[in-house]
């Protein structure tokens, strides 16, 4: 246990140097959670001054762009800090913004299957009902998921796979070189519906934050939920 409260630790206070570096500001705090095969990476109070300026001129679209493009950049150098800090090789990395909240997460995906020490639903948490929550908002933005898997992280963070939910559209979009705008599209409309559905009552908690990234070449997304502390 002590090992690994180091572990993230120092990858806690390599994300918020890395920020700091490349942004000119760091991170509040981190939270660093690892369950095989993932790591969850959340952090709070992060803004730029020169971001706040262009939020402040209603910009955010552009500190989104400008900030995917930075991630996308750092990538093989998080990955390679990651498998030294944690010696786990992650293969590949997400990440999403929550800009009113000031705050953002990192998901990071070894090249397994396996999940150690996963832990169950609570008992009064009702998952086949989340699913088929799930499966309604994500036919509403475009089709049902060939498959959705969720694994709880922490009891505050839940994060979903789901797989196989591409349509044509969205296809050609990539094909022709729109992957950034499609994202940028998809984010506001399927956190709009997941705020219209009654996720909060499946899971008897209240939803603090939803973070969301996709592998289009792979036809994979993952949505990040976090929790508040006390069951409803």
């Amino acid at each position: 246990m002590q090992e690994a409260r180091s572990i993230q630790s120092e990858v806690s206070g390599y994300i918020s140097n890395l920020l700091r570096k490349h942004f000119g500001k760091g991170p509040a705090s981190v939270y660093v959670t690892i369950k095989r095969p993932y790591i969850t990476i959340h952090f709070r109070g992060f803004v730029s001054p020169m971001e706040k300026i262009l939020l402040d001129q209603e910009e955010g679209k552009r500190v989104l762009e400008t900030r995917d493009f930075m991630f996308n950049a750092l990538k093989p150098e998080i990955l390679n800090e990651l498998l030294a800090i944690t010696q786990l090789e992650f293969t590949e990395l997400y990440a999403d913004w929550n800009l009113p909240l000031k705050s953002g997460i990192f998901i990071g995906v070894m090249g397994e299957e396996h999940i150690a020490d996963p832990l169950g639903w609570p008992e009064d948490g009702e998952r086949d009902i989340f699913h088929k929550q799930l499966e309604r908002v994500s036919e509403e933005a475009g089709r049902i998921p060939d498959s959705i898997e969720t694994l709880w992280m922490s009891n505050r963070t839940l994060l979903l796979k789901r797989s196989g939910i591409l349509v044509g559209i969205e296809k050609a979009l990539i094909e022709g070189g729109f992957s950034e705008i499609l994202k940028l599209t998809k984010r506001p409309l399927e956190r709009k519906l997941l705020k219209a559905a009654p996720l909060n009552h499946s899971l008897q908690r209240n939803i603090d934050e939803v973070f969301m990234d996709w592998n289009f070449s792979q036809d994979v997304g993952y949505i990040a939920f976090i929790l508040s502390a006390d069951p409803r």
